[in-house]
This record gives structure tokens, sequence and C-alpha cells, in this order.
């Protein structure tokens, strides 16, 4: 009867209509909305949400309206993406998620998105797409109910991974796990395989680094794709204010070092004999630590010249950041940092604060060395940075301006290779 109705309606309305209404008609069974000449399976409890799909699919397997016979993609020219992702993470969610979801709308492609775990919600978006982008899923009963869904649909799969969460050899020695629990490293461990097999499972992959392009062939023989965080309108705006607002003028020089999240400890190691050296060669220079950084990390000569602040919202950080007469970002060389995305650096050119970094990760890609940052090639160099920077404090300043134009024309959101490769879009709009 199904199969019927769905003919008739393309032979009268167009096959458009049709597959709208049935995607329309889907979501309604999903919803548990509709009647059926099947008796109901059974209730299914809240917590078994891998099972959510299951009456449904039998329904439209016994009605013999379960496949589709040809991908959205190839029957109209509209595009609109679907993406599932774990959303949990704001600083994930905003330059994985929501950046993406402005890039594809102002080409013209829908774009909705949905946490995994609101699985009707994750369903529902599915039934109108032409594609699906997955974003840092691992492979549960609840991903894989999804992902069987959208083969269902025939629709493409891109998975997108901003951190090397897939690979055993990057966590192994990774210097940052060397601040946390054994056992969560283990944890983290064990949770590659899963990661790894969503990954395997789709059609494309898109990462945030060239770092992590090369990390990734070392695991998956799918295709991937450049597609590096850029600074959106939100961060453009907010920056601007930051800017704009009342800066402390008391003549001190200020070295900001951010850490979002526990662990970066290893990473400042790097450098911290250099910097320490640089800030106590004066009474009038201080180090402004914000965020995660256990205090005993710091040399304890430094405490009188250390200002600390706690990360609240995104625009407060940006505010106290706004402070800074530059930023340091030094990074540990192995596997996992060398995946890198350089948002730190965005952050700071988008208050107009120059960044001084090192070759690890892809931070050197957004700065021109001497313009609008620095770039220490070796631990030795960064010293020297910090004091050509302090004794030019009006180059400084107009190093960090020029770091800010940098970031509104060249590291926004323009559909320019070094943001996204061309194929990527190919792949979504041909």
């Amino acid at each position: 009867m199904l199969t019927r109705r769905f003919a008739r309606t393309a032979r009268q309305d167009g096959l458009t209509s049709a597959l709208g209404k049935a995607g329309r008609y889907l979501v309604r069974r999903m919803r548990g909305h509709g009647s059926s000449a099947l008796a109901r399976a059974p209730e299914v409890p809240p917590n078994t949400g891998a099972h959510y799909l299951s009456s449904v699919w039998q329904d439209l397997a016994q009605h013999n309206a379960f496949h589709i016979h040809a991908a959205p993609a190839t029957l109209q020219r509209r595009r609109q993406i679907a993406l599932i992702g774990d959303l949990n993470l704001p600083q994930c969610r905003k330059y994985r998620v929501e950046q993406l979801a402005h890039f594809w709308q102002g080409r013209g492609v829908e774009f909705t998105y949905a946490h995994y775990e609101d699985i009707p919600r994750a369903a529902s978006i599915m039934q109108q797409a032409t594609h699906l982008f997955e974003y840092r899923l691992k492979c549960t009963d609840v991903t894989q109910m999804l992902r069987y869904e959208a083969r269902r649909l025939r629709l493409p799969i891109l998975y997108d991974l901003d951190d090397p969460l897939f690979s055993v050899s990057a966590y192994a020695t990774y210097g940052n796990m060397n601040a946390v629990d054994p056992a969560l490293k283990s944890h983290f461990v064990n949770e590659a395989p899963k990661y790894l097999d969503m990954m395997n499972g789709a059609d494309a992959l898109s990462v945030s680094t060239p770092g992590m392009i090369a990390h990734a062939a070392l695991y998956s023989p799918r295709p991937v794709y450049l597609r590096r965080n850029f600074a959106d309108g939100q961060t453009l705006d907010q920056g601007a204010n930051a800017m704009n607002a009342e800066q402390i003028e008391d003549g001190r020089f200020r070295v900001a070092f951010a850490s979002g999240s526990q662990g970066h400890e290893a990473d400042l190691e790097e450098i911290i004999k250099e910097l320490s050296t640089f800030v106590l060669a004066d009474p009038e220079r201080r180090l402004m630590v914000m965020g995660h950084v256990d205090p005993k990390a710091l040399p304890g000569e430094l405490n009188g010249q250390i200002e600390r602040y706690r990360f609240s919202d995104y625009g407060q950080y940006l505010a106290t950041l706004a402070q800074a007469d530059c930023a340091v970002m030094p990074l540990g060389e192995d596997a996992f940092n060398g995946c890198k995305s350089a948002v730190r650096v965005l952050d700071a050119a988008a208050v107009g604060v120059p960044s001084v970094v090192g070759t690890v990760g892809d931070l050197a890609a957004v700065v021109r060395h001497g313009e609008t940052g620095l770039i220490a090639q070796k631990p030795s160099d960064w010293g020297g940075a910090l004091e050509m920077l302090a004794n030019a404090r009006s180059q400084t300043r107009q190093m960090g301006l020029a770091a800010r134009k940098d970031v509104e024309t060249r590291w926004s959101g323009h559909a320019e290779p070094h943001i996204i490769a061309p194929e990527l879009i190919r792949w979504v709009e041909g």
C-alpha cells in the first residue's frame, strides 16, 4: 500500500514531492503518530535508545517501503546536510559544528545538526537530508543504529574529527597524558578503536590540520579532506568589542598563556625556563595564566609576577586576553600535538594580540613571522622573541593589529583552499 501511494504521488506531483511526503511520514512514525495495520512492537524503555528505529524499520519493511532506490543527492539539485555529533564540548561545537553551519548556509546549502543522544531529532533531520556529517562519534549501539538509517536512506557519509581520538600511538606518546590519572589514559587508549570503526565506516573524512591528514592516513584508507578551523562572525565581533573596551594602562608588559583543559603543563614546560628568565628580568613584566594550570608547574619565584584568571564564557575569555601584549603557545613535540589546530592563535588575533608559537602543530601556518607574530624555531628562541616584543612596544601593537586584519581577510570563513579543500566542496555540491 505504501509503495503504491508513493508511486502515485511521484506520478502526480513529482519525485521531490513524493520523497518529501515519505520523509514526513517516517518522522511521524518515529514519533509514534500515524496508524499501522501491524501489531505495535512492545514499548521500549527510554534508556534503550539503540532500538528507537526498530519498529519503524519493521513497519516499512513489511509494507515493501524499506529501501530507497536512488540517493537523494542524485535526484535533486537541492543540498541539505544533517550533522550528528558529540556536541558536549563548547569549543568543539563552536569550531566544528556551528561555524560549519554558517559556512554551508552561506553557500545556499541547508544545514541542521543534532547531538547524537537526542535520538528523535538525530533520526528526524536525516529524513530530508542529502548528506550526513558525523562529528566526533565513536562506535556504540546508538551511533550504529543512526548510521544504519543513513545507509537505508542512501546518504553519503562524511566523518569529521579535530583530534586523533582514533590513535593509540598518539595517546601512548602524548606528553599531556602524564598529568592525568593512568586509568584515564588507559580509557582513552581503549576507546580509540571505537572511533576508528566509525571513521572507516564513512565514505570520506574531514580533519582540521595537515598533521591530522597525515596521521589519519596511517589508520584509514578513506579519502581525507582538510577543513581548518577559522574565525567566525562571533569571534570577530566579540574580539572587536574586547579591543574597544577599556584597557589596563599601567605600563606593564603582559604575556598570556591560556589552557582550556588539564595537562597543558607539559607544553608550558617546553619554554618555562626561557619564559621565567624573561619575566623575572623586569619587575614590570607579568605572566597572565588563563584557565587550567597547576600552580605547582610554575616556579615559586614567579609568584609575585603572575596574574591568574579563570575561564568563564568565551566573551570574557577574549576580554581578558585583550589585556595582554602578546600570547605564547608552546606545544611539546609528539604525534597528538602534531595534529593541533591554531584556534588559540585565531583567538589572540581576534583581539589584536600577536602570538609567539613554535613549529609543532598547525599554529605557525597562521602566523606571518615578524608581521603578525613570531615563530620560535627552537626552545632557546622563545626568550629572544619575547625580549624583541617587550623592547618595541609600538611595533608589537602594530603586529597585533596586523594579526587582526589577517584573521579578518585570510582566516575567516571563506571557501579558500587553505580553509577548506575544494574536493570537499565538490563532494557536497557536485
